[in-house]
């Protein structure tokens, strides 16, 4: 009889984390590395929250909480919804986890029997279709191609549900792409599932408050009020408020689907972390004036990384509307040999090459479900990607 799960089998370790585990090891052995590969905000988490924390632990708030969150903090995202998506919850509507991914993982168990399918856009965030297959479903990926911006189209959506489709995940800004769908472009996705009753929508909204120039973020449940009684709406403070090691994200939902998750949740993990939870109450309350200005370094940012990235001959940088992330195609590198002389028959094998021989670690896209292309977190300092996307360069400008 086999020790470990047969389950294991069905799923592949997070290439991001095996990515930047890798250069840290390199970085640890004494080579010059610069790490392109994480996805989390390099600024401090604010003051006012950090101090939310501290408050909360003198005043002795460290014991086990309800399962899935705090009244305060499901009182704050009921709130934060209102305010910013114009979507009304009651806290019996919002499950709160340890991180979005347990939120997600959750509602994916809670609902999944074996067979059961869930569209996922290609490119996607790599943990979608693990998550789903750990759940006993099956992924069926939609290519969103370069041409059509790293986005969806209806027709593409259309023919990707069948019977059996239980879920759409979606994610707006995206991760890798930065692509986020306008207004009438999730209309139109929208359109297409109120033909198909069966098929609910989990919709990543991770990357909300990343939206830059003109693109307005928005969300299915709120361009299609029809779909509000079987959408998910994930969100969590990771990203905007600096506090991915914080580990909290929520969701709100129809009450019987939160129920459910609940359920898987407290014989799991149980309650997130108190001291995480208090913080997170300051932050969707507190002050949102610190979130303009980060923007603004993240576009400065991305646009010194895609300027430099487009300068390349065989590459090509989309600009994205939000996130923190690139994610350039190296079509036109396919085939060539390195000046160490690896031959880059595909972008893993680019990403091995560039970071053994310049010490720059990206993520391949292959990991995404696109290829041939690779992914770039621009959130670090100017210095560190201008020294990056030169030795980018100078490692494309020697391929033969």
């Amino acid at each position: 009889m086999a020790f470990l799960s047969d389950t294991l089998s069905r799923v592949k370790p997070s290439p991001t984390i095996a990515m930047t585990n890798k250069a840290a090891d390199l970085k640890a052995a004494g080579q010059d590395v610069i790490g392109l590969s994480a996805g989390e905000p390099d600024f401090d988490t604010p003051e006012n929250i950090r101090a939310a924390g501290i408050a909360a632990i003198n005043a002795g708030k460290t014991r086990y909480t309800g399962v899935d969150g705090i009244a305060e903090l499901k009182a704050a995202i009921c709130a934060k919804f209102k305010r910013d998506n114009k979507l009304d919850y009651t806290p019996a509507q919002v499950s709160v986890g340890t991180g979005g991914k347990q939120v997600l993982y959750n509602a994916l168990m809670a609902t999944l029997n074996p067979g059961d399918e869930v569209v996922i856009p290609a490119p996607y965030w790599v943990s979608y279709p693990d998550m789903v297959l750990l759940a006993g479903g099956v992924p069926v990926t939609v290519e969103a191609t370069l041409e059509d911006d790293f986005k969806i189209t209806p027709q593409a959506l259309e023919a990707a549900i069948t019977p059996k489709t239980k879920w759409l995940i979606f994610n707006s800004p995206s991760n890798p792409t930065g692509a986020g769908y306008a207004w009438d472009e999730l209309k139109a996705l929208t359109d297409v599932l109120l033909r198909h009753p069966h098929v609910w929508v989990m919709s990543d909204d991770m990357y909300e408050h990343l939206s830059y120039g003109d693109f307005r973020f928005c969300t299915p449940a709120e361009v299609e009020p029809a779909l509000y009684d079987r959408t998910l709406t994930v969100n969590g403070v990771s990203k905007a408020y600096a506090m991915t090691g914080w580990r909290i994200g929520y969701a709100a939902g129809p009450e019987a689907l939160i129920g459910a998750m609940r359920k898987i949740q407290s014989q799991s993990t149980s309650n997130p972390c108190s001291i995480s939870q208090w913080a997170a109450v300051e932050a969707l309350n507190g002050p949102q004036d610190f979130i303009a200005p980060n923007n603004e370094m993240f576009v400065r940012r991305r646009d010194l990384v895609c300027g430099m990235l487009n300068e390349i001959e065989g590459v090509t940088c989309p600009v994205p509307e939000g996130a923190f992330y690139v994610y350039p195609s190296i079509k036109g590198l396919i085939g060539k040999t390195s000046k160490a002389g690896t031959v880059i028959a595909d972008d893993e094998a680019f990403a091995t090459a560039l970071l053994e021989e310049t010490g720059v670690a990206v993520v391949f896209g292959a990991a995404f479900g696109l290829s041939p292309n690779f992914r770039i977190s621009y959130a670090t300092s100017d210095a560190a990607l201008k020294e990056a996307c030169g030795r980018i360069q100078d490692f494309c400008a020697h391929l033969a």
